[in-house]
């Protein structure tokens, strides 16, 4: 018998140690200013004195929600002026699990900046009970483009809704910019956002979660917005929004507070997260980056962590923003070129924050210094736009990862696709991001390992000179060089 349990013992030893000796697949994929487009490499050989990247799975962060860019109006407005096979080509680079493969997404609830006009979907005023409320403006663009990123995805994707104001006639000033949700309206828009949710349904496009407004600080007085503070927001969502979606079976529908820039977020979930009863109705924060365009603000991000580490904490908008977009120019995506709206704009005080900045670094710096800061999705702005940054109706231009010249029929994949692409590709949700130990200051890294087992590293090189890594995880070292100005996945599978 003693012979039989030992026989058994042994047995079982040797399947635990081949389990912890198992080979992993390593692939390689890498971005870089040479000219890399997630172009597969092979890995090298071990190199003297080579930075070594040590990962620690055991150690585990927050679960990964996941990336993406948003629906808007101006998107599928210019996706319809395409070819149908250029439709489809970006469609697939978004969402074909060859592409980025798009799991965490936004759209707007009626019109924003980035739309051919102003609309609402309750037109007609003092229509409390919204009997005319309509989602017919969508149906012509922003619909279609949804389903068909829909059939095209294995996996399907979330989609975050935000309003940039209510109808106007619900606000104080009676207009589309600025103002205030008048208090005899609180129903009335808490009713517009389960009306919005039932016909979204209907359509078969179920939405993941909304934010209240976006920028509830306003943005300038420019295009569509609506003002509120942190009280007002969290005194809406605890008495009005929250227990009307209960009440009419859309509880499961995540509400996020805020959804503006970083360096306010203090204030914001201190009062978000005030009470048991407030608590309850938001499922996270949503934050923008426009505060810098190289700071990262990793106090606030782990501040507005801890103050309730249950909540998610989510980017929902970034862009490029203050340059008419290059067309067909990768070199400018790599250079210290662009500016953004604070270059000119930003107080006397605020202006060293507004540098002038590389878009590729800006992007992969950004993303990977959320991640390492609890922040559980990363949302970009238009997925397309055209040469002109636009069409948008305030002339707003901004930059997007993929380009299309409509009257040529033309697509250009920017070089912040493929940055993106290293994020969503490979990091999937219900990842958990996980340790490491990075020796290198200028390397910047983050890991992450998927619900399958496979293990995705994102190392980033913004200096002049390549390195050579060793990343080590259990009884396997991975050797492999990084070019100057580059961003690489490493992705470990068994």
């Amino acid at each position: 018998m003693k012979t039989k349990i030992l026989h058994i013992a042994l047995i079982t030893s040797l399947m635990m140690s081949c389990q912890s000796q198992k080979s992993w697949k390593t692939d390689i994929y890498e971005t870089s200013a040479s000219g890399n487009q997630l172009t597969k490499i092979i890995a090298g050989k071990p190199v003297e004195n080579s930075i070594k990247i040590k990962l620690n799975p055991e150690q585990k962060f927050q679960k990964i929600t996941g990336f993406g860019g948003a629906f808007t109006e101006s998107s599928a407005y210019l996706l319809n002026q395409l070819s149908k096979a250029n439709r489809e080509k970006v469609l697939q680079l978004y969402f074909g699990e060859d592409g980025a493969n798009y799991s965490l997404t936004r759209t707007t609830i009626a019109s924003c900046d980035f739309s051919l006009k102003h609309y609402t979907y309750a037109p007609v005023a003092d229509d409390k009970e919204l009997k005319h409320f309509s989602v017919q403006e969508d149906m012509n663009d922003l619909v279609p483009m949804i389903k068909e990123a829909q059939k095209i995805s294995k996996n399907g994707f979330k989609i975050l809704a935000s309003p940039w104001t209510s109808p106007p006639w619900m606000k104080d000033n009676n207009a589309w910019i600025n103002g205030k949700l008048l208090p005899q309206y609180n129903e009335t828009f808490a009713l517009y956002f389960s009306k919005y949710l039932t016909e979204y349904k209907k359509l078969g496009i179920p939405i993941w979660g909304i934010t209240v407004i976006n920028e509830p600080h306003g943005n300038g007085g420019n295009w569509e917005s609506m003002l509120f503070t942190p009280k007002e927001m969290t005194d809406f969502v605890e008495n009005f929004l929250g227990p009307k979606l209960e009440k009419d079976g859309y509880g499961n529908v995540k509400i996020f507070g805020y959804d503006q820039n970083r360096s306010e977020l203090k204030n914001w979930v201190d009062e978000m997260y005030r009470s048991e009863k407030s608590s309850k109705y938001f499922a996270g924060t949503a934050i923008h980056w426009y505060d810098s365009t190289y700071k990262i603000f990793g106090d606030e991000l782990q501040y507005a962590h801890q103050k309730n580490p249950s909540k998610h904490l989510i980017q929902t908008e970034a862009c490029i923003d203050g340059d008419i977009p290059k067309w067909k120019d990768d070199s400018w995506y790599w250079s210290e070129e662009a500016t953004d709206w604070g270059f000119d704009w930003a107080k006397e005080e605020e202006k060293y924050l507004h540098p002038k900045y590389v878009p590729v670094f800006r992007y992969a710096g950004d993303i990977i210094g959320c991640l390492n800061n609890q922040v559980d999705g990363w949302i970009d702005w238009n997925m397309v736009l055209d040469k002109n940054g636009g069409p948008n109706w305030f002339k707003n231009w901004c930059g997007a990862p993929i380009l299309v010249d409509p009257e040529t029929d033309e697509v250009y994949v920017t070089p912040l696709y493929y940055t993106m692409a290293h994020f969503s590709k490979f990091i999937r949700p219900e990842a958990v991001r996980i340790g490491f130990e990075n020796p290198d200051k200028e390397l910047q890294v983050t890991a992450a390992k998927n619900p399958d087992g496979s293990i995705a590293v994102v190392v980033f090189n913004p200096s002049e000179q390549a390195k050579n890594i060793e990343i080590s995880f259990e009884n396997q070292n991975i050797s492999t060089t990084i070019n100057a100005k580059a961003l690489q996945t490493v992705h470990l599978t068994f």
